[in-house]
């Protein structure tokens, strides 16, 4: 018998209160305009239909909403303290050399001052050399190219963080 029911989860998400839902939302990515239309596209039947809107919404944000969401993620190799999301997105980084962890360093203020933003890559599952070599791959793309590139990790790490807010007790 299969369940056309709402996964507990996602129901827990789709009833918060309206500031709430916000805030968790914001959480999951920094940018105001993509928190605020998942917001308003609530409830969802389904997961994936929640993912889909992630998606819809990333495809829209502006150069300055990119930047807003961008702003919200640390450096790679250096996490916010004290937070639990970040730490565990770059546990690839937790265990590389002191070499390593330098030229991540240097690469992640070169790319910073080619574009004027973080290199953003989803992390998760990644180890200290593949983010180091996608780094270095991707410092010289033209910087349109790497917008672009921006925007589809950014939707891979707000696909996997909405998965963590919705999955079941």
């Amino acid at each position: 018998m299969t369940s056309t029911s709402t996964p507990p989860g996602l129901t827990r998400f789709n009833t918060l209160e309206e500031h709430a839902a916000y805030t968790a939302l914001r959480e999951a990515c920094a940018s105001t305009a993509w928190a605020k239309r998942l917001l308003a596209a609530r409830p969802y039947a389904t997961c994936e239909d929640l993912y889909a809107a992630s998606d819809a919404a990333m495809a829209e944000l502006t150069a300055g909403d990119l930047d807003e969401a961008m702003a919200g993620h640390p450096p790679i190799g250096r996490p916010k303290p004290g937070d639990p999301t970040s730490a565990r997105e770059q546990s690839g980084m937790a265990g590389a050399s002191d070499a390593l962890k330098a030229e991540m360093l240097e690469l992640n203020l070169a790319y910073q001052e080619r574009f004027g933003h973080v290199f953003l890559i989803c992390a998760t599952g990644r180890t200290g050399e593949q983010m180091r070599d996608a780094v270095r791959d991707r410092i010289g793309n033209p910087p349109e190219r790497e917008r672009e590139i921006v925007r589809t990790e950014l939707g891979k790490i707000n696909r996997i963080r909405l998965a963590r807010l919705v999955e079941d007790d």
